[in-house]
């Protein structure tokens, strides 16, 4: 006969189903908190990509890229036998 005083645990005949996961945000406010990082990058990229662009500009057109342009010019006429 059981005794009143001594808790029972319940016998599950399976586990319990593990929980839901944590509801994710809609996409909209996604992007909405994300809109100015892509801004930021777009300024850093284009901001790089001129600078380079001037660096490339003013090393190949002065008298040190123009030696170094006929200098690749003529090593690649004598890799065809060309020159």
């Amino acid at each position: 006969m059981p005794r009143d005083d001594v808790p029972v645990s319940p016998i599950r005949p399976f586990p319990l189903p593990a929980p839901p996961p944590p509801p994710l945000r809609p996409a909209a406010a996604r992007r909405r908190e994300e809109r100015g990082i892509t801004t930021a990058e777009y300024a850093v990229g284009t901001a790089a990509g001129a600078g380079l662009a001037g660096l490339l500009y003013k090393l190949l057109t002065s008298g040190f890229g123009d030696r170094m342009l006929r200098t690749l010019y003529d090593h690649v006429l004598g890799l065809l036998g060309v020159g």
